[in-house]
């Protein structure tokens, strides 16, 4: 075992995933997303960099079709979460913008 004379670590490096692996990630990530927001609500992954936040928002809007139901996601630099979006309440309807 090699250890560093400092106590520091080299930093992480990441290969972006390529076309073909997104493709992929999202197509498998979605049924398990989906299956887990139909049983807890909710879903939460860690999301560290921009690219896997983007990685769930697309497997967010792939459920949200799945499903046919709205789906939300927060993201804030460590975590995204995953949810079912809030409906407006029955008798409320939502008034146009005015320009």
């Amino acid at each position: 075992m090699t250890s560093d004379p400092h106590g520091t670590r080299p930093a992480l490096r990441r290969t972006p995933l390529s076309a073909e692996e997104r493709i992929r990630a999202e197509a498998n990530f979605a049924p398990l997303v989906a299956e887990h927001l139909a049983t807890a609500g909710r879903f939460r992954v860690s999301a560290d960099t921009p690219e896997t936040a983007e990685l769930f928002q697309s497997v967010a809007r792939r459920v949200g079709e799945m499903l046919g139901r709205p789906v939300v996601s927060y993201a804030n630099g460590r975590y995204i979460v995953i949810a079912f979006a809030q409906e407006e309440p029955a008798g409320l309807t939502a008034l146009p913008v005015r320009e």
